[in-house]
């Protein structure tokens, strides 16, 4: 609530992004910070149980990073996130973005003052995970299918993989995207846009 307090005061956006290691998470979040930029400017946290290798490639967006070195702890909690804050110079931020952990079981049950929960399942990943994990795609605000791109290749099966996401999750937005080609960037940009003006409006109001 502390968390959630901060950022309201400061009018910033704040999207929790959860998933299962090798999901695409981080090419996703790289290629969504450059095609927001100018219209917003986003800093971004992330965590892992050890390395800076993420937060490097993050780095190549031109936003701000801060990397959580978690240890054995499989998940970010919200006095972690408040600790990174500290680290980062939020003046002129509109939007921040929270890389949890890879994981589809102990993160759903971290709030971490987040505005909207993220949850990424590629198309390399069966289309049974919602069934498999259903607390995290629950919990999501959005969905966002991934690597569209390898669809064909890996003989992903669309019809189902959206019938288990509306199962388990029928009020998340789904976003079919590929962070490598750009396919459906365009309209998961013009959503984020549209929940951080509406933050905004709420701030001044």
């Amino acid at each position: 609530e502390r968390n959630r307090g901060f950022f309201q005061a400061r009018g910033l956006l704040v999207l929790n992004f959860l998933s299962s290691p090798g999901s695409g998470k981080t090419s996703f979040i790289r290629e969504a910070v450059r095609a927001l930029q100018p219209k917003l400017k986003a800093g971004v946290i992330v965590g892992d149980l050890a390395t800076d290798n993420d937060a490097q490639r993050l780095r190549e967006s031109g936003a701000p990073v801060v990397q959580i070195t978690t240890g054995t702890v499989c998940h970010l909690e919200a006095e972690m996130v408040a600790r990174a804050l500290k680290q980062i110079d939020l003046n002129g931020l509109n939007l921040l973005i929270i890389e949890n952990v890879g994981n589809l079981v102990c993160p759903a049950s971290f709030d971490l003052g987040e505005d909207l929960r993220i949850v990424l399942l590629s198309v390399t990943e069966g289309e049974d995970k919602p069934l498999k994990y259903p607390p995290m795609f629950q919990s999501a605000d959005a969905v966002i299918i991934s690597k569209i791109d390898l669809a064909e290749a890996c003989g992903y099966d669309r019809e189902t993989a959206l019938a288990n996401i509306r199962r388990v999750a029928p009020r998340a937005q789904v976003f079919e995207t590929s962070a490598k080609t750009g396919q459906g960037m365009d309209a998961w940009c013009r959503f984020i846009a549209q929940q951080q003006q509406q933050r905004s409006s709420s701030t001044s109001a």
